[in-house]
């Protein structure tokens, strides 16, 4: 029986989901993972996730393989749709080829096969968190697709430098009155105006990678003489590093306060979601570019790069003591990851089914 890679991402290709949503992907994971031979398989995990075992005879670690399942909203021709434009199907076909392709070959310890639901909403790796997934995992491993221009085609990054990410609203109220008698109203629109000003003289250490970016304001009626008592504005921030993170996090907070009780509204901040930093471990990283290099030659290793934002790195913040290892796979990915046509050739995937397996085999084999 074939599980060849393409064939499979073809299939998955055909059945986008979005997260927590992914019904048929789950059903179709657990349908090829039994064909294999897998008998130790866990479905509903985080809702929709699965978690396949295989263990070997001797004693050893767990290691976990991640891959994420879940697709994009988009709308097309003025009709919602559902578009794989990040490669999460991409994903759960090299992991499914690499189950196979291990399957019967794991001697010591215990091989953790993690097909992650909903990443694209930060909040698939919480979910399969609080259902246990990494209560006996000691090394996680995941892969991404790279579009063209992060990495060239067929090479193989052994680190993707992920920066912590969150999204902000800011809900501020004020109070209404008549334009002509503006002394009598709070101006939420003023308000949040200065708001973005004062963020934007933030200044954090210029070694270090930040952005913060106002991405929406949202104020006021169709009248034009009401003085506006409610909006709100809402920001994408990224920073390199975890501490960084956590004090932009504390700076901005009091910022957006002070700056509200100076106009006399009130201020609320909320997080729509988030995800931290990429954190990994040299030796682990150190076993993933050896794999690299063993299986794709020398030339194939490309240096490691930007990728955005992954919550596969709540894993490490959730247990510090796990050995985490994430790699990016140069697919040629065009115009960009997330663009709703975005599409790259598929002859690149068995590069990650081999790094995979090889990584895998070295531990456990």
């Amino acid at each position: 029986m074939s599980f060849e890679v393409k064939s499979l991402y073809e299939d998955l290709h055909q059945m986008p989901e979005l997260g927590f949503q992914e019904v048929k992907t789950s059903a179709y994971v657990v349908e090829k993972l039994k064909e294999m031979g897998y008998t130790n398989i866990t479905t509903g995990v985080g809702k929709t996730g699965v978690v396949a075992v295989e263990e070997g005879a001797e004693p050893g670690p767990c290691v976990m393989l991640r891959a994420d399942m879940d697709a994009l909203p988009f709308k097309v021709d003025g009709k919602d749709c559902v578009i794989h434009a990040c490669g999460h199907d991409s994903h759960t076909a090299m992991l499914l080829a690499a189950a196979a392709l291990l399957k019967g070959k794991i001697k010591r310890g215990k091989l953790k096969l993690l097909f992650q639901p909903a990443e694209e909403t930060l909040k698939g790796a919480l979910a399969v968190i609080e259902d246990g997934v990494l209560d006996d995992v000691d090394m996680a491993l995941g892969l991404h697709i790279r579009p063209e221009g992060d990495i060239p085609d067929g090479t193989v990054a052994a680190a993707l430098l992920h920066s912590a990410s969150i999204f902000v609203r800011i809900d501020v109220e004020g109070l209404s009155s008549h334009a002509s008698r503006p002394h009598l109203g709070v101006n939420c629109a003023e308000t949040l105006a200065a708001i973005v000003q004062n963020a934007g003289l933030l200044k954090f250490a210029p070694t270090l990678t930040w952005s913060m970016k106002c991405t929406k304001i949202d104020v006021g009626g169709a009248a034009p003489n009401v003085i506006p008592d409610k909006g709100y504005c809402l920001y994408d921030v990224r920073a390199q590093t975890n501490p960084l993170m956590k004090d932009f996090r504390e700076r901005f907070e009091t910022l957006v306060h002070l700056t509200a009780q100076a106009y006399g509204a009130t201020a609320t901040i909320s997080e729509g979601g988030a995800c931290p930093a990429a954190e990994y471990d040299d030796d682990f990283k150190a076993t993933v570019i050896e794999s690299i290099v063993r299986t794709q030659g020398e030339d194939a290793l490309a240096p490691a790069c930007g990728g955005g934002g992954e919550d596969f790195h709540y894993y490490k913040m959730h247990k510090p003591s796990i050995k985490s290892a994430y790699f990016g796979l140069g697919v040629g990915a065009t115009p960009g990851l997330h663009a709703a046509d975005m599409h790259f050739d598929p002859k690149y995937l068995p590069m990650g089914v081999d790094v995979m397996v090889d990584v895998v085999e070295r531990l456990l084999g």
